[in-house]
C-alpha cells in the first residue's frame, strides 16, 4: 500500500499542474467574490468562511477525473481489479494520494486567502482545521464518482454532477463549525465532530463503492 501511495504521488507529480491548478482556481474564486460583494470589509469577513469552503470544494473536484485516468490509458485498471490485494484498500490509497496532491495544498493556501478576505486569525485557524478534517471526504466520495465514469472518455463533468450533491453535508458542517468558532455561543465542537464522522464514514464507503463499481464494470 505504501508503494502504491508513492506511485500515485509520482504520477501526479509527473503529470504536473494538479496542485497548482487547484490553488489557482481557489485563488480565482477568492479574488472574484470581493468584486461581487463590494468594498464592505465587514460583510466580506462575514462571508469569508463560506467563500473559502466553496472555493476549496470546487477546486477539489477538478482532478477527480484523473484518479483512474493513468490505469485506464495503459490498461492496468483490469490488473488492479484482479490482483490479490484488497481492492478497497487500493482505492483508499488512491483517494488519499489524490487528497495529498489536491486537497492539502488548498489547506496550506488558506491563511493567505483568509487575509485577502479580511478574516480574523481565529477564523483562519478554524477554516484550516475544518478544511483539513473535511476535504478528505471529497476525495473519498470522488473515488466512487470516478469509478462510475471511468469507462467514459470525457467523464469529468459527469463526475462533478455525481459528487457535488453528495459533498453538500461536508460544506454545511464545515461552515457551521467555523461560524461556531467565530460566533458565541454557537457551538464549534458538534458540527466539527459531525464533519470528522463524515470523513471517517466516507473513507470506508467511498473506496468500497469504487471497488464494487469497478468489479462490476470489469465483469
Amino acid at each position: 500500500m505504501l508503494a502504491l501511495l508513492k506511485r500515485e504521488i509520482r504520477i501526479a507529480w509527473r503529470a504536473g499542474g494538479g496542485a497548482l491548478t487547484g490553488v489557482l482556481f481557489f485563488l480565482a474564486v477568492v479574488t472574484v467574490f470581493p468584486f461581487a460583494v463590494g468594498p464592505d470589509t465587514k460583510l466580506l469577513s462575514h462571508l469569508a468562511p463560506a467563500i473559502l469552503w466553496i472555493g476549496a470544494l470546487l477546486a477539489s473536484l477538478l482532478g477527480l477525473d484523473r484518479m483512474f485516468a493513468q490505469e485506464r490509458e495503459d490498461g492496468s485498471l483490469d490488473m488492479l481489479v484482479m490482483q490479490g490485494h484488497p481492492l478497497m484498500l487500493v482505492f483508499f490509497m488512491k483517494a488519499f494520494a489524490h487528497w495529498l496532491m489536491s486537497g492539502l495544498p488548498l489547506v496550506l493556501a488558506t491563511p493567505l486567502f483568509g487575509i485577502m478576505l479580511n478574516l480574523s486569525p481565529l477564523g483562519i485557524g478554524a477554516t484550516m482545521i475544518t478544511l483539513l478534517a473535511g476535504t478528505p471526504a471529497i476525495s473519498f466520495i470522488g473515488a466512487a464518482g470516478a469509478s462510475v465514469a471511468v469507462k467514459l472518455p470525457r467523464g469529468g463533468m459527469l463526475i462533478s454532477v455525481l459528487v457535488l450533491p453528495l459533498v453538500i453535508p461536508v460544506l454545511v458542517f464545515g461552515i457551521a463549525a467555523i461560524t461556531g468558532a467565530l460566533t458565541d455561543p454557537a457551538p464549534f465542537t458538534t458540527p466539527f465532530l459531525f464533519l470528522c464522522a463524515i470523513t471517517l464514514f466516507t473513507s470506508v464507503l467511498g473506496p468500497l463503492a469504487a471497488s464494487v463499481m469497478l468489479r462490476h464494470s470489469a465483469d
